[in-house]
C-alpha cells in the first residue's frame, strides 16, 4: 500500500487529506501542462502492471523511429534504475524516479525531474509509470495522452476488474501477442469486448516488441498525436502574435531552478515547427 495516499483507505488517510492530495496534484499537473504545451511536446503516461512489457516497447519505440523524432524519458519504479538504464541504452535519454514505498507516480515528482532531463529538446516523453493497474489512473502527470499496457498473459477481464485505469486511457497496447500461439485459452475479441465495455472510446493496438507485430500502427498513433500538439502550438502562436499581447514570465523553484515560459497557450520563442 502506498505510504502517501493510503490507496484510497480512509483508515490510512483521512478521506479530506485525500482529497487534498489530489488538489494540490492537480494544481501542480495543469502546470506541468503549461509546460509542455509550451514546448509542443508530446507527453505519454504510459501505466500497466508489472511485466506488462512497457520498458521492451518503448525500446521498440527508439528503435523503430530512426531519430524521426526526439525522444525523452522518466521512468517510475520502487526502487532500483534498470529500466532507465535499459532506455538509455536504446538511445532514449532518461532519467528513474524512485518512489520508494510509493505505488505510482505523482505530479511533482514528474515536475521534480524534469529539472534533471534534458527534456525540452525532445518531440515526445514518456512517463513510464510504476507498474500498477490501480493508483497511476487517479494521478494526473500533466500528460497529453495515457496509454496502458496490457499484456496477453494478464487475463480477458482485467478491463473489467480495473475500469479506472482503462476508462481513462486514449490507448491500450495489448502486449507480447506473439506469445498467443502458446495462450490457446485467451480470446483476443473477449478483451476487445471488455474495452468496448469500459473506454469511452475503445482504441486498441495489438503489438509485440519481440517480433515488431503492430509497431508501425503505434508509431503512426504517436505521429498523429505529435502532429496535432504541433498544429495547436503554431495555432496558439498565430493567436498570441494577431493580438499583439503575449506575455512571458518566470519563476523560481523550491531547489533554485528558474523557469521562464509563456502565457498558458502560448509557444516557446523559435518554436518548433
Amino acid at each position: 500500500m502506498c505510504e502517501t495516499c493510503g490507496c484510497g483507505d480512509p483508515e490510512v488517510v483521512p478521506v479530506d487529506v485525500q482529497e487534498s492530495l489530489l488538489a494540490a496534484n492537480d494544481r501542480t499537473a495543469r502546470h506541468n501542462r503549461e509546460h509542455f504545451a509550451a514546448e509542443r511536446l508530446l507527453a505519454i503516461n504510459l501505466m500497466g502492471s508489472p511485466g506488462s512489457g512497457k520498458t521492451a516497447l518503448l525500446e521498440a519505440t527508439a528503435s523503430r523511429l530512426e531519430g524521426r523524432l526526439r525522444l525523452a524519458a522518466l521512468s517510475g519504479d520502487l526502487a532500483t534504475d534498470r529500466d532507465a538504464r535499459r532506455l538509455g541504452k536504446a538511445g532514449i535519454p532518461s532519467l528513474s524516479i524512485t518512489t520508494g514505498s510509493g505505488c505510482h507516480l505523482d505530479a511533482d515528482l514528474v515536475h521534480q525531474a524534469l529539472h534533471d532531463l534534458p527534456w525540452r529538446q525532445s518531440d515526445l516523453l514518456f512517463i513510464e509509470n510504476v507498474g500498477n493497474l490501480v493508483c497511476p489512473a487517479v494521478y494526473d502527470l500533466g500528460q497529453t495522452a495515457s496509454v496502458v499496457a496490457l499484456a496477453v498473459t494478464e487475463g480477458e477481464d482485467k478491463p473489467l476488474k480495473y475500469p479506472t485505469m482503462f476508462r481513462k486511457a486514449d490507448l491500450v497496447l495489448l502486449t507480447k501477442v506473439d506469445l498467443l500461439p502458446h495462450l490457446p485459452g485467451v480470446d483476443v475479441a473477449a478483451i476487445e469486448d471488455a474495452l468496448a465495455r469500459t473506454m469511452p472510446e475503445p482504441r486498441m493496438i495489438a503489438m509485440s516488441a519481440a517480433s515488431g507485430e503492430g509497431v508501425d500502427e503505434w508509431i503512426q498513433w504517436l505521429e498523429e498525436r505529435r502532429a496535432e500538439v504541433a498544429a495547436a502550438g503554431r495555432l496558439a502562436a498565430r493567436h498570441e502574435h494577431g493580438h499583439g499581447h503575449g506575455h512571458g514570465h518566470g519563476h523560481e523553484h523550491g531547489d533554485g531552478h528558474r523557469h521562464g515560459h509563456a502565457e498558458a497557450g502560448s509557444a516557446r520563442p523559435g518554436g518548433r515547427p
